[in-house]
């Protein structure tokens, strides 16, 4: 299984959720329409409409078609039928039962570690620490370079102990260092074994 397929089938649940968005795919699936078309038939303001659309498109959902000052929208249905062929095979969905329940172990050590954006201390536990890493490495973004005094101004607003967590970011590869110059490393390379 692709890595990216359990958020993308979370991402995918997650937009279809709401009921204005199911009814958009609904008149998608049959015409192209714009967004005042859309916000006409749905009685919705057309900002909310445009928000709506935005969602659906970030999962490649929906295309966009330009013409004049119009834009037409239509159901992006060979991406519809890809998610349903390979995100929601019962091999994928079986699998994401399993991540669920990571991620679930992951978000109590957080709301247990964290308050707001505040780390309240640093855990002990080997485990707990990987994953307050993880959450951690998600304020730098990849293909950015930091110097040492961004990155401590950065981890500075989560914690005071910068140096501990900037050493440990770099121990478990989440973070390269070179000649005082830092970048976020791709999660695949990342040494996050549990001891």
């Amino acid at each position: 299984m692709d890595s990216r397929q359990p958020e993308m089938m979370l991402q995918f649940c997650k937009a279809m959720a709401d009921e204005s968005r199911l009814k958009i795919i609904g008149l998608l699936s049959t015409a192209e329409h714009s967004v005042q078309q859309l916000a006409s038939m749905l009685e919705l303001k057309e900002p909310t409409v445009s928000h709506h659309l935005a969602m659906l498109k970030q999962l490649d959902l929906v295309r966009l078609r330009a013409d004049g000052n119009f834009r037409w929208y239509r159901l992006n249905e060979e991406v519809l039928g890809q998610i349903s062929r390979t995100v929601f095979s019962r091999d994928n969905i079986a699998r994401l039962a399993t991540s669920v329940g990571a991620r679930s172990a992951e978000r109590k050590i957080l709301d247990n570690f964290v308050d707001g954006e505040r780390l309240l201390e640093i855990p002990v536990s080997y485990k707990k620490r990987l994953t307050i890493l993880k959450w951690l490495v998600g304020f730098f973004e990849p293909g950015i370079s930091y110097t040492e005094s961004q990155v401590n101004a950065i981890l500075k607003l989560h914690h005071q102990d910068c140096a501990t967590i900037r050493r440990e970011m770099i121990g478990c590869g989440m973070l390269a260092r070179d000649k005082g110059i830092y970048n976020r490393r791709p999660e695949s390379v990342w040494r996050t074994v549990v001891k």
